[in-house]
């Protein structure tokens, strides 16, 4: 027997379960995805792995998800399980930065009608240097 495994990723789209009384919702939902799995890997034999059945039942009878996204797997035997699909993740490479340099900010974009207001800290603090060296001025001299 060889090893092979037929893979396929869908987003089975649960919009119908609503047709349902409230009741008998996620049942409904759980049935509808039993079937989608069969009619697309033709074969009968179905298991939903506990992840999605949890997805599913996750907010209770009445309100299963309306999509939910899921792999399929089907094996030699013709066997189908039915797992949640996890995306995976891409790394995204920041640049390194040195230890002398320093990180530029962006200024946020004003928006059409909005007034820019200027704050002065930098005058502040040279107002601040220049009186202190004045009062260093004064000391030195007497």
């Amino acid at each position: 027997m060889s090893e092979e495994l037929l893979e396929r990723i869908y987003t089975i789209n649960l919009g119908k379960v609503l047709l349902s009384p409230n009741n008998q919702r996620a049942k409904r939902a759980i049935n509808m995805i039993r079937e989608f799995a069969s009619r697309h890997m033709k074969s009968e034999n179905v298991k939903i792995e506990e992840d999605v059945s949890h997805l599913v039942w996750e907010r209770g009878i009445r309100h299963p998800p309306r999509k939910i996204r899921v792999k399929l797997t089907k094996d030699d035997d013709g066997n189908i399980l039915v797992s949640k699909y996890q995306e995976e993740k891409k790394v995204e490479e920041k640049p390194k930065e040195k230890k002398g340099e320093k990180k530029v900010e962006e200024k946020p974009k004003e928006k059409k009608g909005e007034k820019k207001v200027e704050e002065k800290p930098k005058e502040k603090k040279e107002e601040k240097k220049a009186s202190a060296s004045k009062s260093d001025e004064k000391q030195k001299k007497e």
